[in-house]
């Protein structure tokens, strides 16, 4: 069953000045070609969303260790927690064109780039493939027929609770698969957590909101001060160390 085309919303992440800058752009692409559609934001400054009527601002500190990646997942929860779908869209987009009002979506997620993960893996970064399938194995995930999905724009609609789970499921194997220096390329997570809910990628809808839209690709980092790069450093061993806490409740899942 297609979900209602105007219960949906966007959302992403808004983690330092640069990105709360670029999120803003973004809102103010919104409000132009997206009218009556909320944002909803996850970022470590609320106030500076305060002028923004369509924007929902969350306080969030960062949960992955070194990256923030996995913590798509969050803002999505939420998201969906108030809407029956959500776009995910990376801050560092720009909106060119009105989107269109007759979007649907079907239950479950919508992405436009999809392929076989083991290829995918094989051919970008082949040195997490064991990693990979041991997460795979610990959930029972069959492995081969598992997809890598594409993670700057994709859509999450629900499907009476399996959205929840999918969720949970990805939050955990990112975690599992950051304990072990993968911090990035969460749409592989993204795809094995399909896999194990037994959704199939849909694509209806991602093409009409892709059309209107440009990914920037702002992922570059500018040299960081002494005193952030102390900072970060610090983040980073207090997220580490918090996340082996979190997985000694579940000794056998994290650590085999």
């Amino acid at each position: 069953m297609n979900q209602d085309s105007q219960n949906y919303c966007f959302c992403t992440l808004a983690l330092r000045k640069k990105y709360r800058l670029l999120t803003q752009h973004l809102a103010n692409d919104l409000a132009k070609y997206a009218p009556g559609k909320m944002l909803v934001v996850y970022t470590d400054l609320p106030e500076d969303f305060r002028n923004y009527s369509n924007v929902v601002a969350f306080k969030h500190y960062q949960r992955g260790i070194l990256h923030c990646y996995n913590d798509k997942s969050l803002v999505i929860k939420t998201a969906l927690s108030q809407f029956n779908a959500a776009i995910y869209i990376d801050a560092d987009t720009e909106i060119l064109s009105p989107i269109p009002d007759n979007l649907k979506w079907q239950p479950g997620i919508t992405a436009g780039h999809c392929e076989n993960l083991i290829g995918h893996i094989s051919k970008y970064t082949p040195e997490r493939l064991p990693h990979i399938r041991q997460v795979a194995n610990n959930l029972n995930i069959n492995l081969e027929t598992s997809n890598y999905i594409g993670e700057s724009l994709f859509i999450i609609a629900r499907d009476g609770g399996k959205e929840i789970e999918y969720l949970k499921y990805w939050e955990k194997m990112g975690r599992y698969l950051e304990l072990r220096g993968i911090h990035a390329g969460e749409g592989n997570t993204m795809g094995l957590a399909a896999a194990k809910v037994g959704w199939t990628v849909a694509k209806d809808g991602w093409e009409q909101v892709r059309n209107a839209a440009k990914h920037l690709d702002a992922s570059y980092t500018n040299k960081p001060t002494t005193w952030d790069a102390w900072k970060r450093r610090i983040g980073y061993h207090y997220r580490l160390n918090k996340t082996r806490i979190i997985a000694l409740t579940e000794f056998n899942f994290y650590y085999s």
